[in-house]
């Protein structure tokens, strides 16, 4: 069977709207990949999962001195509420949050640089400020080419302290920072919820194999504003046409495919996957993992969280066929994540859009005019090259091991001393 980039762009049209994790689209997309598989000769399965979310009924910065004025502001998901008629406190831009800005940050509502890591978060708490605004987009934008992202207190970060927090344009800070703001009132008010999100999963039985299990995964949900067909239709798309190629030419070992949903809020599918399958996946040797591609303009990589040996395989392979991938050992943020966590070894497949905008993500601009059906094509012919060498070799090449340095890698990422010593403290 011919790999057909025509075929996979057929299929990420058809899921490339807006798919936020639990939401009624999400859940049209999961259809629709569920009847592509059917029509592939595969029965789908799909297991649902519960997910935390919030309605907003309030989000508004007022800065009352030197000048007044009003300035749009979403609320963070989870976040503390603020009393119904605002929190009004003494404004400071706190910059980088070094220890110096900190030490001004008590009782105030502080404005901070950019994305906001669980180590700064901690930094917030500590110094006792009374509320937090982030800032995304830049200075480029306006209300009419740009989105205000609604952001969520995630559940790692609440386990340090919970406080009112809102996010706000580039331009709209700077603003307020060069008229040199002194006093503001923030009011934010939400509510929590639980949502349901799913996880789409198929498999073809090995011949030979069967008890060793190599595991596809991409995630199909986007952020909001975003049709997600870059991040991550274009994984999902590579994966089903990848599944199409074993249902016509069976393979040696067992070879199954996850298409996980909440990926964008926390990697939440496969970690529901991997908590509800504990005990059969000592049968999974591997994980495969795709997560953006199909950019025209671009360059493909592999990161392996596997052995050096590994690691040289997969190197020595794409040499060899003379594919452009370029191959490190490292972990990549995604759903390879929680398999790596449980000891199963994973490789990422990965094509990033040049630097300079050969392609977009998390924002309005992901869009299809920036992919192709050759470069999809393109890519999915050395995964899938690569992957029926691994599935169906004599001896496994691959050792079902995360050395020590990965482990130590996905330990940092999943913040897990971080929050033993938070539980710890609140014993």
């Amino acid at each position: 069977m011919e790999i057909s980039g025509k075929r996979e762009f057929d299929l990420l049209k058809k899921i490339g709207f807006v798919r936020m994790a639990g939401t009624e689209q999400e859940k049209q997309a999961a259809e629709i990949l569920m009847e592509e598989v059917r029509s592939i000769g595969l029965e789908p399965v799909c297991e649902e999962f519960e997910i935390e979310d919030a309605d907003i009924t309030a989000a508004q910065l007022e800065i009352l001195r030197p000048y007044s004025k009003t300035y749009t502001v979403t609320a963070y998901k989870l976040s503390e509420n603020t009393p119904a008629e605002g929190l009004t406190a003494p404004f400071y831009y706190a910059e980088n949050m070094t220890d110096a800005d900190m030490a001004n940050a008590e009782g105030k509502i502080i404005l901070v640089n950019g994305f906001l890591s669980l180590d700064l978060y901690r930094k917030i708490v500590k110094s006792k400020a009374a509320a937090f605004i982030t800032m995304s987009g830049n200075m480029l934008e306006t209300e009419e080419n740009s989105d205000l992202f609604t952001r969520t207190l995630r559940s790692t970060m609440r386990e340090f302290g919970n406080m009112p927090a809102a996010n706000i344009r580039m331009t709209d800070a700077f603003d307020i920072v060069k008229n040199g703001a002194t006093m503001a009132k923030l009011t934010v008010v939400n509510t929590p919820k639980k949502l349901t999100s799913r996880n789409v999963i198929a498999t073809v039985k090995g011949t030979e194999k069967p008890d060793e299990v190599i595991t596809f995964g991409a995630h199909f949900d986007s952020v909001e504003f975003s049709t997600g067909v870059y991040d991550n239709g274009a994984g999902s798309v590579i994966n089903m046409e990848i599944m199409r190629h074993f249902v016509n030419n069976p393979p040696k070992r067992t070879v199954r495919f996850c298409w996980f949903g909440s990926e964008e809020i926390g990697l939440e599918g496969s970690k529901a996957f991997v908590r509800d399958h504990e005990e059969e996946l000592k049968k999974d040797v591997y994980m495969i993992n795709v997560d953006v591609a199909g950019s025209v303009i671009g360059y493909d990589i592999a990161r392996v969280v596997a052995t050096a040996a590994a690691t040289s395989h997969a190197d020595a392979f794409m040499k060899r066929k003379g594919y452009a991938v370029d191959v490190k050992q490292d972990i990549y943020s995604s759903d390879s994540i929680p398999f790596a966590d449980k000891g199963v070894p994973a490789i990422n497949f990965i094509r990033f859009g040049h630097q300079i905008g050969g392609a977009f993500i998390h924002c309005r601009n992901d869009v299809i005019d920036y992919l192709s059906p050759e470069s999809l094509e393109r890519t999915t012919k050395f995964i899938l090259d690569y992957s029926d060498e691994v599935i169906n070799s004599a001896v496994m090449p691959i050792d079902r091991t995360v050395p020590p340095e990965m482990v130590e890698k996905v330990d940092k990422y999943l913040n897990k001393k971080a929050l033993e010593e938070a539980r710890k403290d609140k014993k």
